[in-house]
């Protein structure tokens, strides 16, 4: 699947590649209802319905994304709620013998990925992830989500990388449609990002249950 004397750069998305999207679908599709619910009032069907219609109008965006932007639409601080139930946040297995493997094989490790500064940070906190990386690196920081094709040349500005040796992993199919058209070359999809879920068919990507598929390539050379 993968050649990886061929690679330099492993580029990684985080929510559902690295970390179990279960917390964000409770999250976004549970919990924030039910706190709109009691705020403003209404039954939580009602509530579901109204913040279902939001989500869907600025899917793909930045603003998806975006704590502040939530907070400001709904009236609800975000972040705090994201704080108490932090303990769904969740590494997936094999994830840290990767990055493991990874350092060892001087690889260099960029995690890339839409969520805002404010989740980035509690993330990282949690899962104590962010040593393994050389390089994090917020899309609100370029001012595009990962899904617009003018995002990856904006990466390759702050952080250079050459295209044909790159490694990227994520969850989303739109996600790597956008990378494949900027040219980067190795591409793979996560088939299970919601351990809670049901496991999805490989499509038009090669994809992997978990990085133990492919750790076992990596030389180390330190």
């Amino acid at each position: 699947m993968l050649d990886w004397q061929e690679i330099d750069t492993v580029l990684l998305d985080m929510d559902g590649t690295l970390l179990d999207l279960h917390f964000d679908n409770h999250f976004w599709l549970e919990y924030v209802p039910q706190q709109f619910a009691e705020a403003r009032g209404v039954t939580l069907e009602v509530a579901k319905a109204d913040l279902f219609a939001r989500y869907k109008s600025r899917l793909g965006t930045l603003e998806w994304y975006c704590v502040d932007h939530w907070s400001r639409e709904l009236g609800i601080d975000i972040a705090l709620l994201k704080e108490e139930v932090d303990h769904l946040i969740a590494v997936h297995p094999h994830v840290v013998d990767f990055l493991d493997q990874l350092m060892c094989a001087g690889k260099r490790r960029v995690l890339v990925t839409n969520a805002h500064q404010k989740t980035l940070a509690l993330k990282m906190e949690k899962t104590r992830l962010g040593g393994f990386f050389d390089q994090i690196i917020s899309s609100h920081q370029l001012g595009l989500p990962k899904e617009h094709p003018q995002f990856w040349s904006r990466l390759q500005n702050l952080y250079p990388f050459d295209k044909t040796r790159t490694l990227f992993v994520d969850d989303s199919t739109s996600v790597l449609d956008s990378a494949k058209d900027y040219g980067i070359r190795w591409l793979l999809e996560i088939l299970k990002p919601d351990s809670t879920g049901p496991l999805r068919e490989a499509g038009k990507y090669p994809a992997i249950h978990d990085f133990s598929e492919i750790t076992g390539g990596l030389r180390c050379t330190i």
